[in-house]
């Protein structure tokens, strides 16, 4: 989108897409036996599984066939969120809601910039569970009644923040803005059979763009990170664009700053190329932030940017412990960071960078993790490898270093240490040989063999001019649909440096009647496009969710689909149904639940979008008027809490 999604393409590298790299296969590719539709060149136009024991499919037992329970319902564009029957959703917290015992929403957008960063930010995104821990017979037990959540808040919509939008601007605008960016922590519980927020609580905070954050890792202090206000290149002030996130398994919150670059301008000169790597140009993305808060202009602050495209590390538990932005793990914009361990017991970190033809990303850290005790954990992630995926076209793939003096990561090639290597991570990435891919987004391991996907969300640009042909895994010219890519790391070790991979589904719409577009899905849910948000239940369910842009939604080949939605998929038959849909103009983002998985709950982000993507303050109704109705002044995003009517699992 052209506020928030900066989907164009900052990768002019010569490194062979994951498009290009399978059209040089062309051959059938046997597997689980899944038959495939073979084009006159021989290339497969529907792929789901590749060569190799580690992903080949068993047969399904009973257990599995009965894994999804509830009825798939159809799209919709309506303005409401729709759920199956038999459960219930409901709003609990949405924007400009009092973390604590703040002040409360005015519906008129009239809220001061203070008192903002005492309230929920704008357009929530992805979203952590922590439960509280009771004792049962000396054993700490996980409460499904009572816990904290961690949410992101990814950008601003400014039509709608203030009370006249951008017609005038003000060094107090950009503050409200800058404190309606962040996380949210707030504390719930559910009473009388209703989550509630509670409030006043000494653990609801915000946490907001201008907020003191820690550097850790191999790039605090080093040169490229010292700025006039920070000579020593060790705190920065504050974290912006959050959009995916992470939890580690002892207890702490991983949220990550994405298109980060949108912030800053140039008020003189041109960007420079590393500038250009990473899509800051001249004027901004709209923000205008750099008219008033001169630490976004790169023509006086350089090394500014260098302080942004991080994952942040929040002890939610902790409303004192000050954030913490770990360089070990790359600086790209993260799309989520997600955490598992190892064989051995190291953590591990896969990482999306959302942008047409970037790369997917992994950490694993050098020690192990106890995380029993989350003192000794609290620099795990400061020291370990990064490495960048490369997908090979026999249907295997490794997973590159970028450890500075090895795979030309070299003084001579402009990477002066390994700080300067993960300040420079694209350019890293683009140097050892890793594969573009298309949008990589949000990434889950399946808890019961460890098999991890990806969603790539789509990417118009593939098979245009001279961008990548239709191939074998991707066979259309232009992916408007989107894909999930799947693969099982050797030995199904996390920290294994080599994998297998196929494509679990392809997105699209046969109602079309365009075979190019028809996509693979199997189940009721028949077509969805543009996935994003990805998420195991600890039961095996891949739920995954939606955001079709506002520019496209309901229209061209989108205009069957209706409003973005969460479906829930089966990874050992491939069903799929849908489970919710969002209302109008939103964005369907952030999912997470209880221990018990008998309460969900998810995001609806920026409802009432329009298809300039910035709203008209005067008209601010014009697209929808979720949640709050007729009542209510203008849309807001919003956690909804999803649970079944007798009570039951989500999902069975």
């Amino acid at each position: 989108m052209s506020f928030h999604d900066d989907d164009g393409v900052s990768n002019a590298s010569a490194n062979p897409s994951f498009e290009e790299i399978c059209l040089k296969r062309r051959r059938l590719l046997q597997g689980s036996g899944a038959a495939l539709a073979v084009t006159l060149t021989g290339v497969p136009m529907a792929m789901s599984f590749l060569p190799g024991q580690a992903l080949a499919a068993q047969p399904p037992t009973s257990a599995d066939v009965g894994l999804i329970g509830f009825a798939n319902i159809a799209p919709s564009t309506e303005d409401t969120v729709r759920v199956p029957p038999g459960y219930t959703a409901s709003v609990l917290f949405a924007w400009g809601d009092p973390v604590s015992n703040g002040p409360v929403f005015r519906q008129d957008a009239s809220n001061t910039a203070a008192e903002q960063a005492l309230q929920a930010g704008m357009h929530h995104d992805g979203m952590h569970f922590f439960p509280m821990w009771n004792v049962d017979r000396g054993v700490p037990v996980a409460s499904s009644t009572h816990g904290l959540l961690a949410i992101n808040h990814e950008y601003t919509d400014d039509g709608l923040l203030h009370t006249d939008g951008m017609k005038t601007w003000s060094a107090e605008k950009v503050r409200k803005s800058q404190a309606a960016h962040g996380v949210s922590i707030i504390e719930v519980k559910l009473v009388n059979g209703q989550w509630q927020v509670v409030r006043p609580s000494t653990y609801g905070r915000r946490i907001t763009a201008y907020t003191p954050i820690a550097l850790s890792g191999p790039a605090a202090g080093a040169s490229g990170m010292k700025t006039a206000a920070d000579p020593a290149g060790q705190e920065v002030l504050g974290t912006l664009n959050n959009c995916a996130n992470g939890a580690t398994p002892w207890g702490t919150y991983l949220t990550c700053e994405e298109n980060w670059n949108g912030y800053f301008g140039k008020s003189s000169g041109d960007p420079s190329a590393l500038e250009k790597r990473y899509g800051i140009a001249a004027a901004g993305a709209g923000y205008r932030w750099h008219e008033f808060d001169e630490r976004f202009d790169t023509a006086r602050h350089p090394n500014e940017p260098h302080r942004f495209g991080w994952v942040v590390e929040i002890d939610p538990y902790d409303p004192q412990a000050k954030p913490v932005k770990r360089t070990a793990l790359g600086r790209i914009k993260h799309e989520g960071a997600t955490c598992t361990l190892a064989a051995d017991g190291r953590a591990v970190v896969y990482m999306g960078d959302d942008e047409r033809f970037e790369y997917i990303y992994k950490f694993v850290s050098r020690y192990r993790a106890d995380i029993a005790n989350k003192a000794a954990c609290a620099t795990l992630l400061d020291e370990g490898t990064l490495y960048v995926a490369r997908f090979d076209a026999s249907g295997k793939g490794v997973w590159l270093p970028l450890v500075h003096g090895q795979n030309g990561l070299t003084a001579a090639n402009g990477f002066a240490d390994q700080a300067d290597v993960l300040v420079k991570t694209r350019l890293a990435a683009d140097k050892v040989g890793a594969t573009k891919m298309d949008r990589p987004e949000w990434i889950a391991v399946n808890p019961h063999n460890k098999d991890v996907y990806c969603t790539l969300t789509n990417n118009s640009n593939r098979g245009t001019g001279s961008n990548a042909a239709p191939d074998a895994a991707n066979p259309r010219a232009r992916n408007v649909f989107g894909h999930i890519i799947r693969w099982a790391e050797s030995g199904a070790d996390a920290a294994a440096t080599s994998f297998e991979w196929n494509i679990f589904v392809q997105c699209g719409d046969p109602d079309l009647g365009d075979s190019s577009k028809a996509g693979n899905i199997q189940g009721a849910a028949h077509k969805f496009g543009s996935p994003d948000g990805l998420w195991f239940d600890e039961r095996g369910v891949l739920w995954i969710q939606t955001d079709v842009s506002t520019s496209t939604l309901n229209a061209g080949d989108y205009k069957n689909i209706g409003n973005n939605q969460m479906l829930a998929a089966n990874p050992v038959t491939g069903e799929i149904r849908r489970f919710l849909t969002g209302p109008a103009g939103c964005e369907i983002t952030g999912v997470t639940s209880t221990p018990d998985l008998r309460t969900l709950f998810i995001n609806v982000q920026h409802p009432g979008e329009p298809a300039s993507e910035r709203s008209d303050p005067d008209k601010p109704k014009a697209v929808s008027s979720w949640p709050d109705g007729a009542a209510g002044g203008r849309p807001r995003a919003g956690t909804v809490v999803i649970r079944r009517n007798d009570g039951g699992v989500i999902g069975s």
